[in-house]
């Protein structure tokens, strides 16, 4: 590697940036090319520290900014200043950044501040409602706003650019996501849950999040898993839990004492694929399990009444069905007990991608740094 190679500077702050990033910092770490720096915000601790293990990845600095009951306010201007800190002594030619976390917003703000170009991956996802999701509409309305580089997993999400009157360059690329899917999912081991049989039982992976799904929905959707529960024998429900308390604490009160339950730590990213591989549907308002799932052939119920992932939805690999409990009780129930529903869903083409899209991101940044026409 030349010392006079552009230096890219990917930053990161959550488990689902990592992931997406994993492979993008991968390609651009064995190109010689390039010199590649990796900068940790910090926003979340263990649950990152696991995928860059799994990766081999080692962060070349970590802001360290979590903090106890920590606020967006506190995130942004924590990742301001580090990331300021951060360019001045490490100046990139380039910062990639990943979605619409609000480390990736304080990113790509702190590199514009810096008269540094941004690139985002996963660009141009969009639901067209600033509080829904919050605040991640918004995060990735803004980073768009000061990005040079677009990669738009989806022609969708090109067209949402588009519209929007960005500056600077657009590429569709597909997601990262499945890349990344694709390096773990030949070894990924089922996960080991005591209680929990892979074999007799048909398994529904579950994941809740969402911050506009906390109070009322979140109550819903528990009741709606243990109804479920009660009306086919033969499942059982594994739910790993998010680590803020405030998904954790009624989840565990609906579901904690039910024998088909399994309530766990979050699992390990190969662990998490092994369980996507495993089981028979998946009931989340996650975005990357909409992306990941299909991918492996498992339909998608999504426990939102928006997504910025449309394509899913139009191409029939995921459903929009709310967060109400009669809504998931008759749309899981369809699916487990009418195999051509089932199948309709889970053969259905995967819109979001061949897992190339990081080699893509590469060669384009390539051509920014060059100045030639992308």
């Amino acid at each position: 590697m030349s010392a006079t190679a552009p230096l890219v500077s990917i930053v990161l702050g959550t488990r689902p940036e990592a992931i997406k990033l994993a492979p993008v910092i991968l390609a651009f770490q064995r190109d010689p090319g390039f010199r590649t720096r990796v900068v940790l915000t910090g926003q979340h601790r263990e649950m990152v520290a696991q995928v860059m293990d799994l990766f081999g990845l080692t962060p070349d600095r970590d802001l360290a900014l979590m903090a106890p009951k920590q606020t967006l306010t506190h995130v942004t201007c924590a990742a301001l200043q580090g990331l300021r800190e951060e360019f001045l002594e490490h100046r990139p030619e380039l910062v990639l950044v990943q979605g619409d976390t609000t480390t990736a917003f304080a990113s790509a703000l702190a590199a514009f501040y810096e008269q540094i170009p941004v690139g985002h991956v996963e660009a141009g996802l969009r639901t067209d409602n600033l509080l829904d999701p919050f605040p991640e509409e918004a995060n990735r309305r803004l980073i768009s706003q000061v990005a040079q580089l677009h990669f738009a997993p989806t022609s969708v999400s090109e067209a949402n650019l588009k519209a929007s009157g960005v500056v600077g360059q657009i590429l569709v690329t597909g997601n990262t996501v499945i890349d990344a899917l694709l390096l773990m999912a030949a070894s990924a081991p089922l996960p080991q849950v005591p209680g929990l049989d892979w074999e007799r039982q048909r398994v529904i992976l579950a994941t809740v999040h969402r911050r506009e799904n906390w109070g009322e929905r979140l109550t819903s959707i528990g009741e709606g898993f243990r109804q479920l529960l009660d009306r086919h024998p033969d499942t059982a429900l594994l739910l790993p839990l998010h680590r803020n308390p405030t998904v954790r604490e009624p989840l565990q009160e609906l579901l904690g004492d039910h024998p088909r339950a399994h309530l766990c730590e979050p699992l390990d990213y190969d662990e998490l694929v092994g369980a996507i591989r495993g089981c028979t549907l998946l009931l989340s308002d996650s975005g990357g399990l909409q992306e990941e799932a299909p991918a492996l052939g498992k339909p998608v119920l999504v426990l939102r009444r928006t997504t910025e992932r449309p394509e899913a939805v139009t191409a029939g690999t995921a459903r929009l069905i709310g967060t109400d409990r009669e809504s998931i009780v008759d749309e899981a129930s369809r699916l487990l007990d009418d195999p051509q529903a089932y199948a309709a869903m889970a053969q259905a083409r995967n819109p979001f991608g061949d897992g190339q899209a990081s080699g893509r991101i590469l060669e384009a940044s390539r051509r920014f740094l060059r100045g030639a026409p992308n």
